[in-house]
């Protein structure tokens, strides 16, 4: 009472001043315990963690020594070292792959193991040197992994095994383990896991010792393919059109038991990658029981097999592949003549120019 606006004023911001003062000084206290709490902190047992994926880990129970960040080296071409690629490139091994696989070989989580194999098909891919440098036990070590009780890890072992199938030295062992990926495949439902180990598959020669375990799992690779999944369909349709090609395999695929409506993965509203793989497949089955010597055998099929849903009597394959001929894309509809020829012309008489169509598959004037 009895003070002036002014006198109120200059008081205010005195206390506002002194607020500010205090609020400052408490910030900086809790950040100076938070720098002594760091200092403090000892190295973490070695937990293996993601974070430290690319460090070789002690003994169980002994903790992990601190990584110290090095200075960088000047390299032959005036500047720092740099990334790993970047020290390949000139001739020096950066050593990450390595320290990566020996990592591996630690006891991990499921999470950890499945941030090391993704870090290590990163490597194999881009450190192309250290990769080929590799050993047939690294393969088994990954190969170890397909046992994890973990999707995810299977997951990344198998793109890891995928990684390393494009170096010609690792293909035979990796082929050994075709009987296991196939087991994984028609066993577990996921569409991750799907397409990861048929992409695998997909990128190697298949020994004849794995046909007898394709049969087994033809109707697992059938259900892949009528699934709702592209890329897993794209890649089951590619093996399936490779597997055509095997004359003790092609009855087995053709009587394999599929959905009323197969014919709907000919329809033009789906993706062209899709389209595309469907009519190769379709190509190749007709192309195979086309030739002479599949001709000669009285094949008996059942009512719901692959074999009728496309070249039974009442398959109505013809309209869908018409109706692909004027498809948006020049690659499905090149593809859907293709098979329409193979459809109208006998394997062994394809190369002859009198080969006229027949009228018992498309009607007449079609």
């Amino acid at each position: 009472m009895g003070k002036s606006i002014p006198q109120y004023l200059k008081e205010l911001d005195i206390r506002k001043s002194v607020v500010s003062l205090a609020t400052g000084a408490g910030a900086i206290y809790l950040l100076y315990k938070a720098i002594k709490a760091g200092i403090k902190c000892q190295p973490p047992l070695c937990s293996n963690s993601p974070i430290c994926i690319a460090r070789e880990c002690p003994v169980p129970g002994e903790r992990a020594l601190p990584q110290e960040a090095p200075a960088p080296e000047a390299s032959d071409v005036g500047g720092p070292k740099g990334l790993a690629i970047e020290r390949e490139r000139h001739g020096r091994d950066s050593g990450e792959l390595r320290r990566l696989l020996n990592s591996l070989e630690c006891k991990q989580d499921e999470y950890a193991k499945s941030m090391i194999l993704h870090s290590i098909t990163r490597c194999v891919y881009l450190l192309e040197a250290e990769a080929s440098a590799c050993t047939t036990d690294d393969i088994s070590l990954i190969g170890y992994m397909l046992d994890d009780k973990d999707n995810s890890v299977k997951i990344q072992a198998l793109n890891t095994l995928k990684a390393f199938s494009g170096i010609r030295k690792f293909r035979l062992k990796i082929q050994e383990l075709s009987i296991k990926v196939l087991e994984l495949i028609s066993t577990i439902w996921d569409t991750e896991l799907h397409i990861a180990g048929l992409r695998l598959l997909n990128n190697l020669p298949l020994p004849d010792y794995v046909h007898p375990q394709l049969r087994r799992v033809m109707p697992a690779l059938m259900e892949i393919l009528q699934s709702d999944y592209i890329l897993a369909q794209v890649q089951a349709a590619r093996l399936l059109s490779y597997l055509a090609q095997k004359n003790d395999l092609l009855y087995d695929i053709l009587n394999c038991k599929v959905h009323s409506n197969f014919l709907n993965l000919f329809q033009s509203t789906h993706p062209g990658s899709l389209l595309y793989e469907i009519l190769v497949f379709a190509e190749r089955l007709s192309e195979g029981q086309n030739v002479a010597h599949y001709r000669a055998v009285n094949w008996h099929y059942n009512e719901q097999s692959l074999h009728e849903a496309l070249f039974g009597e009442g398959s109505r394959l013809a309209d869908r592949l018409l109706a692909l001929v004027i498809h948006p894309e020049e690659e499905v509809q090149i593809q859907a003549c293709k098979v329409i020829v193979s459809l109208q012309c006998p394997q062994d008489l394809v190369a002859r120019s009198s080969c006229q169509p027949s009228s018992s598959y498309f009607k007449n004037g079609e």
